[in-house]
């Protein structure tokens, strides 16, 4: 049995925190939902002004604990029967706002997962390392858990992939993206250390072992993925993700020294000189 349509009954989810240099463009491809909700985590910058200057919409504010807890909250306050969950730095292609248009899904599909086309300032990759995500979904079929340092949506019901695009459009400064990745990195190098080894993906046991994947991720990104040809927005990507890799191994050793290290230094008859 076919439903109605999805595009008049959905609400836009962005998660917020001093996205003042991406919201604008975020928003300016969603005035067709039914709602846009944004859930600030009291951003100091000028991003929810700058939301409340883009198109009618409704912010909440709610100190941040955690990916997962945002989200969850965030499905509190939607009305909706369909969920559209963004980043404030995703853009939507209009190829997928038409696709969007036309959905009269069955009862037995729960949600839509969505491709990516990732972007350096501006520039859009002929690749990436960035999965599929299930972004459109019945409200009453998700609920998300914390992964590591990110988040995951569990929906329950059949998945379908739909053709259309999302560019991930990222313009914050890099030293925000430095910043963030050393946290990022510690909360991975948490998940993969108290995981069993039957548990993690194959891309999480090959960090694990740490030596390789740095090396695994620069020649992939490079020549299995294109990358060279994509100038230096290729070689941004490519170094980008190398430097995630090299810190979250940095992050992995220190680990595994720290639990070989005698509970009292002082009896190894070294002192803290400062």
């Amino acid at each position: 049995m076919r439903n109605a349509h999805v595009f008049n009954d959905v609400t836009a989810m962005i998660l917020t925190f001093n996205e003042q240099p991406n919201i604008r463009r975020t928003l300016e491809k969603l005035a067709w939902p039914k709602e846009v909700l944004v859930i600030d985590s009291f951003s100091t910058d000028e991003t929810c002004e700058i939301a409340r200057s883009a198109l009618p919409l409704r912010i909440v504010q709610r100190p941040f604990t955690s990916f997962a807890d945002q989200c969850n909250f965030g499905l509190t306050q939607i009305s909706t029967s369909w969920v559209l969950s963004l980043d404030a730095d995703y853009v939507l292609s209009d190829e997928l706002i038409a696709e969007i248009q036309g959905l009269q899904p069955a009862d037995g599909v729960a949600g839509y997962r969505v491709r990516f086309r990732y972007c350096v300032n501006g520039t859009p990759l002929r690749a990436s390392l960035y999965p599929p995500r299930a972004v459109l979904y019945r409200k009453d079929r998700a609920r998300y858990e914390d992964d590591g340092h990110g988040h995951r949506v569990r929906i329950d019901g059949r998945i379908v992939e739909l053709r259309g695009t999302i560019f991930h459009n990222d313009r914050k400064p890099l030293s925000r993206w430095l910043t963030a990745q050393q946290k990022y990195a510690r909360m991975e190098a948490t998940k993969l250390l108290a995981a069993s080894a039957h548990d993690l993906k194959f891309a999480d046991r090959i960090r694990r072992k740490i030596i390789i994947a740095p090396a695994l991720v620069f020649f992939y990104t490079l020549l299995g993925r294109g990358l060279i040809l994509d100038g230096w927005a290729g070689w941004s990507y490519v170094f980008q993700r190398t430097l995630a890799e090299l810190i979250l191994s940095l992050h992995l050793i220190e680990a595994k020294l720290c639990r070989h290290l005698p509970s009292n230094s002082a009896s190894t008859g070294e002192r803290d000189h400062g």
